[in-house]
């Protein structure tokens, strides 16, 4: 009899268990963190301080003042052997001169959104895939033609400071490679 009521408790607890452990499984998956996704398999590549010029009727009226770095994917960004930052600098003369995206007087009616998948979209097709993660814009100012010329007869103190198109971004990401 005692065989009987022990067996018959082994099998309760067995079953209890094997109940307990399917539903843990099954339940679903915690959330994935985006942003610790995209930063573990992302390479941050710097850009370089350029003036873009703003041409209008073939005359110098001012200069974009820019610096604008992307997260690239790690793995694809090792087998690059094109100069990263020299094309990413040819695409904003592009679309800074070429497609005349800002306009300086109207700083508010600039579409930050456009420009960055717009950069985004070029060079990933230049590439070929999808290397560039993300565009960064850590600098966008303008200053104009007549604010350079004053501000170079003023003194130090009393310059004349650019324009603000966009205010500048930070992004936590990983040490940059110097592509």
């Amino acid at each position: 009899m005692i065989k009987l009521v022990l067996t018959g408790l082994w099998v309760c607890v067995v079953t209890l268990g094997a109940v307990y452990f399917s539903v843990q499984m099954s339940a679903p998956p915690p959330p994935v963190d985006e942003a610790a996704l995209l930063k573990a398999k992302s390479e941050l590549v710097k850009g370089e301080s350029i003036n873009v010029p703003l041409l209008k009727n073939g005359n110098v009226q001012g200069y974009f003042l820019t610096r604008i770095s992307f997260l690239m994917d790690k793995e694809k960004v090792k087998t690059v052997h094109l100069p990263v930052t020299e094309m990413m600098t040819d695409e904003l003369f592009t679309m800074l001169v070429g497609n005349k995206m800002v306009d300086p007087n109207n700083a508010a009616s600039f579409d930050l959104q456009a420009f960055r998948s717009g950069i985004k979209d070029t060079l990933n097709k230049k590439f070929g895939d999808d290397y560039v993660l993300e565009v960064l814009v850590e600098r966008f100012d303008y200053l104009s033609k007549d604010d350079i010329r004053a501000n170079s007869e003023r003194s130090v103190g009393k310059q004349i400071s650019p324009t603000k198109i966009v205010e500048g971004q930070t992004a936590d990401a990983p040490a940059s490679t110097g592509h």
